[in-house]
């Protein structure tokens, strides 16, 4: 008698689209390990990511704005949870593995910086080799949780984690088949990504008081909508059409979407992430980074893993402590190490 896990594969299997990516299929981990009774590959996947420290560190890295006052603007962790709902609707219209796309979204930001994307560029300027927070999601899923054994998740999620970064310039769909995600749940995640971040950064630049929504170009406006949910309805309903008109051989968006969606994200760049207000106290991020680099590498003792140091050297045990770090942490750990207290005698009663 099967047990549940083969059952749920059974349904996968009669279930998904033959493009999809099945769990009993997988091309496996970098481990061998016994399966789970109950959960298939990659809703195993999914929980061991959820469950992971880096997923609960992303509560308090920056998504754009660097320890917004108010309780509404994005995180690094409600930005991934956004991301993860538009793909699974995209993979749920599409007859793919909804669990698989899930466990792709929730990891793909693992190992970002603190401090934005101002952090990783601070990071690439710092340690030799540059950083890329892509690569560095893919090192804690494989080395550094779970007290240095990794995660060891399949093949397919993390080829969608490795492959999900696009850049300023860069498109999440129409890349050369060599260059994009293996399977069609991870080019989910790519276009999915960019959906998410284009909308929300939006919604928090204009509840900051950075942006007006009159201040949007008017071309993109009029072909994805004028709120964020008339533009992520729109940006999805032509992933799902396209990919389908294509015969879901890869992920597809329409030429004047696709347009109009990269021509939102050049704006943004523009008004939000490269503004002089937005920027200001990242400039201070920038010192942190560069304090915290130069000191924890001058005493490595008490902060940085002595196996990473013996096996890989001082820089990467450096970059994996920096790069792992939340802004309030760094914030906290700079203030420790640089700040001097101020002195207190002993109290007498004429000081009283």
């Amino acid at each position: 008698m099967s047990n549940i896990r083969e059952a749920l594969e059974q349904r996968e299997h009669d279930t998904l689209a033959p493009q999809a990516a099945k769990s009993a299929g997988s091309r496996g981990r970098l481990r061998a390990e016994p399966e789970d009774d109950v959960r298939p590959a990659f809703q195993h996947d999914r929980d061991r990511i959820i469950h992971s420290k880096a997923f609960r560190r992303l509560k308090h890295k920056t998504q754009v704005f660097f320890a917004p006052a108010g309780d509404h603007y994005r995180t690094r962790l409600t930005h991934t949870l956004e991301v993860s709902q538009i793909a699974r609707t995209i993979a749920k219209v599409l007859w793919l593995h909804e669990e698989l796309t899930e466990a792709i979204a929730l990891g793909h930001d693992l190992g970002h910086t603190p401090f934005g994307h101002t952090g990783e560029r601070v990071l690439a300027g710092l340690i030799p080799g540059g950083f890329n927070h892509y690569e560095q999601s893919l090192r804690i899923v494989d080395v550094l949780e779970n007290d240095g054994h990794g995660l060891n998740l399949t093949w397919e999620v993390r080829d969608g984690i490795a492959r999900h970064s696009k850049g300023r310039e860069g498109s999440p769909v129409g890349l050369d088949a060599s260059k994009r995600a293996g399977t069609l749940e991870g080019q989910i995640m790519r276009v999915a990504d960019l959906i998410a971040y284009v909308n929300h950064d939006i919604d928090d630049a204009i509840r900051a008081g950075m942006l007006n929504a009159a201040d949007l170009p008017r071309a993109p406006v009029e072909t994805l909508g004028s709120t964020s949910s008339s533009r992520i309805a729109r940006m999805v309903k032509d992933v799902v059409t396209e990919t389908q008109r294509s015969g879901l051989t890869e992920i597809r968006m329409s030429d004047d979407v696709l347009a109009a969606t990269l021509a939102m994200r050049r704006f943004l760049f523009d008004a939000v992430y490269e503004n002089d207000v937005a920027t200001a106290e990242f400039k201070k991020a920038s010192g942190i980074l560069t304090g915290l680099w130069e000191k924890v590498r001058d005493r490595p003792e008490g902060f940085l893993d002595r196996q990473i140091i013996e096996a890989e050297g001082l820089d990467v045990a450096a970059r994996d402590f920096l790069a792992g770090m939340t802004d309030r942490y760094a914030v906290m750990l700079y203030e420790r190490l640089f700040i001097p207290k101020p002195w207190i005698g002993p109290i007498s009663w004429n000081q009283l």
